[in-house]
């Protein structure tokens, strides 16, 4: 076998296993799309049902509109509150992430720069985000109720810009250790005083780095569930709690509706991932390229 026909089988397998892991990846999101459009009696259907004959906006209507296509179903018209959720999930996830990839990044810069925390303390810091939520939730649960935080919007914000901190840390640091200090000796020679360096010659360098950093803990916030359930009741009730409600004593087991929430999810994360995609690529490999 010649060089160049050894090279082509490489391809050829490559792409082929490539081509296989795609379409496992991709098939449990065809499933949760297929299974938001199927009527209820395709949802526990033997064999499977793989795309309705019969497909049906009941599941989206009654999610997201409050009302049933078909009024001979079996089931009630939901009484969950899905906008609500997409609100505060909005809210906590955009907030807490800003400030944890604000924050994170000065500290990071003080970190590479001026060695403000040694590598011992800066494995303690993540050290942090590794301790299992349950072992938190239950003490947190009971300060939260003394101070008033319980199910509240500022209590979960609190929380996750804490959980995700170090996260940002670690994550912006590898993209400032990548910043040549000349940039900045140069930048002081003509006149400009640290806090213009951090903010017009750094941070803009790693800008790409700072948005990869920030899609990653959104989705981290995004999608967390065991603490919001245990500090939100009513008020702070996010997309995954509410989410799980479609799966229970009020509702039943209904998986077109639990999917039809679940598009509504997934919607919010790739419309960001889409707006900021030419970022993403530099960003995720900008602080492993070593000169």
């Amino acid at each position: 076998m010649t060089k160049s026909q050894k090279q082509n089988l490489d391809n050829v397998i490559r792409y082929t296993l490539l081509t296989v892991w795609l379409l496992i990846v991709l098939f449990p999101l065809f499933w949760i799309v297929a299974t938001s459009f199927k009527p209820d009696k395709d949802w526990l259907a033997w064999p499977p049902v793989y795309w309705s004959e019969e497909p049906t906006m009941s599941n989206y209507n009654n999610v997201w509109g409050g009302a049933m296509e078909h009024a001979e179903t079996q089931y009630a018209q939901s009484v969950q509150k899905p906008f609500t959720a997409l609100r505060n999930s909005t809210i906590i996830s955009f907030i807490s992430t800003f400030l944890s990839v604000s924050f994170g990044a000065f500290i990071a810069y003080g970190v590479s720069r001026y060695k403000v925390l040694s590598e011992t303390r800066m494995f303690q810091l993540l050290m942090l985000r590794m301790v299992p939520p349950i072992v938190l939730v239950g003490p947190l649960s009971l300060y939260y109720t003394t101070i008033g935080l319980i199910d509240s919007l500022t209590g979960l914000i609190a929380i996750y810009f804490i959980t995700t901190l170090p996260y940002a840390v670690w994550m912006t640091k590898s993209f400032i250790d990548e910043v040549p200090i000349e940039l900045e000796q140069a930048a002081e020679i003509m006149g400009a005083n640290r806090w213009t360096i951090i903010t017009e010659v750094v941070f803009p360098v790693i800008r790409s780095g700072l948005l990869a950093t920030f899609l990653f803990i959104l989705i981290l916030t995004w999608s967390e569930y065991l603490v919001a359930f245990i500090l939100s009741k009513t008020d702070a009730v996010t997309l995954p709690v509410e989410l799980a409600k479609y799966e229970g004593s009020s509702e039943g087991r209904v998986y077109g509706r639990q999917a039809a929430l679940s598009v509504g999810i997934t919607i919010p994360l790739i419309i960001v991932g889409i707006t900021i995609r030419k970022h993403l690529a530099r960003g995720f490999s900008f602080g492993m390229i070593r000169k």
